[in-house]
């Protein structure tokens, strides 16, 4: 990449030198997929999981405040992040509301969507009212 950034001779505004440029500065960040299986080689999975909070945009611009917005993605945040640990957003979130007074402050890393499926994902806590109406 920087022989043919240097070779190309093209100008800085040129938008392959600016394509190079780019590559070449992030270059240990985009090859990470190659050393680690974990990784995958794209994002599309993360876009996905993120595409219903554009599609809800006009109904968030009326969230009042600045704080209420930051809530708004927070809790999307939440919601795409159990999904893509394959958690029942619902059953994480009426668990985590439940169980956040209790559990000790040192473990909150426990009620993140990942680790919450495998402390509490097996047997969560169920509110009384059911989301599932006979």
């Amino acid at each position: 990449m920087k022989d043919s950034l240097a070779a190309q001779g093209l100008l800085p505004s040129s938008p392959l030198t600016k394509a190079l440029a780019y590559a070449h500065k992030r270059r240990a960040a985009l090859e990470v997929f190659l050393t680690d299986p974990d990784v995958p080689i794209d994002t599309n999975h993360l876009e996905r999981a993120l595409r219903p909070i554009p599609m809800g945009r006009k109904n968030w611009m009326f969230s009042w405040t600045e704080l209420g917005a930051q809530h708004v993605g927070v809790v999307q945040s939440l919601i795409a992040t159990s999904r893509l640990h394959q958690v029942d957003p619902y059953d994480y979130l009426v668990d985590v509301l439940q169980r956040v007074g209790q559990h000790p402050a040192a473990d909150v890393a426990q009620l993140t969507p990942r680790l919450w499926a495998q402390h509490f994902g097996k047997a969560p806590l169920r509110s009384d009212i059911s989301r599932h109406v006979a």
